[in-house]
């Protein structure tokens, strides 16, 4: 696999107030990750500021990329931590919507593409002395023209190699675009992850090799990575290993 493909390892994150599972995942990975991502109140329960986290990879070494979500965000919140980011030197944001959360309501006034629109003008700002670059995300579908005015994209994670390389075809992004792969750790987990978002639906084939063996998601995972390189439309991927960091990082180093 040529280093001009990226791997960007997303890790999870800390629900409780130590860091310690966070810095393992970032030494394990480090050996294959070209940076990290860092989730926001990953699937809708508090975690540890990505702000937060994303500072403490950079002091490990790594480079980070913070999420930040709209859904837990009014604007004064979120200019709250765009200056964060600069106090702590985190310079690379990936704006999502959010997930629904597990309790409460979101805080309601932003969207994604007022987050870009605000961190443009936190760019602008003379006092500042800090510019971001800024990741968005897509389905596998007609990008907005407002998407366009990220620096790089995320793409959703699929288990269709054919349909996201058509996807890349048709979309006009001058950006860099990471492929979404995520390692299903499960049957279970796979038939979750189908009923819950419909549009990641796991097929069938790769639930029956889980059924078969508990590794299958990651050769799985690995073979998506390799397909994914090799058409050559991508600049790189965004993984999800879930809790198989360990065994992802293995595989993938003997990948490189």
């Amino acid at each position: 696999m040529g280093r001009s493909f990226e791997i960007v390892c997303e890790v999870e994150p800390a629900t409780r107030p130590d860091l310690m599972r966070v810095r393992h995942q970032i030494a394990v990975l480090s050996r294959v990750a070209s940076s990290f991502l860092i989730p926001d109140n990953h699937i809708g329960r508090a975690t540890v500021s990505s702000v937060a986290v994303a500072h403490e990879v950079g002091q490990m070494g790594g480079r980070p990329i913070a999420c930040l979500n709209a859904r837990d965000r009014n604007v004064l919140g979120f200019r709250r931590d765009l200056l964060t980011a600069a106090a702590y030197g985190v310079q690379e944001f990936l704006f999502v919507y959010g997930d629904r959360p597990t309790v409460g309501d979101r805080a309601g006034e932003l969207t994604v593409r007022e987050m870009l629109r605000e961190a443009r003008a936190f760019d602008d700002y003379p006092d500042h002395r800090q510019s971001f670059r800024v990741g968005v995300t897509s389905g596998l579908r007609p990008l907005p023209a407002w998407k366009r005015e990220a620096d790089f994209l995320f793409v959703q994670v699929s288990f269709s190699v054919d349909a996201l390389c058509e996807w890349r075809s048709s979309v006009d992004f001058a950006g860099p675009v990471y492929a979404g792969v995520m390692v299903v750790a499960s049957a279970a987990m796979g038939r979750k992850l189908s009923a819950d978002v419909p549009q990641l639906t796991v097929p069938d084939e790769v639930l029956s090799r889980l059924e078969r063996s508990p590794d299958a998601g990651i050769d799985v995972a690995c073979e998506l990575i390799e397909q994914i390189r090799t058409c050559g439309l991508f600049e790189g991927i965004h993984v999800i290993p879930v809790s198989r960091y360990r065994e992802v990082a293995h595989r993938l180093e003997l990948l490189l």
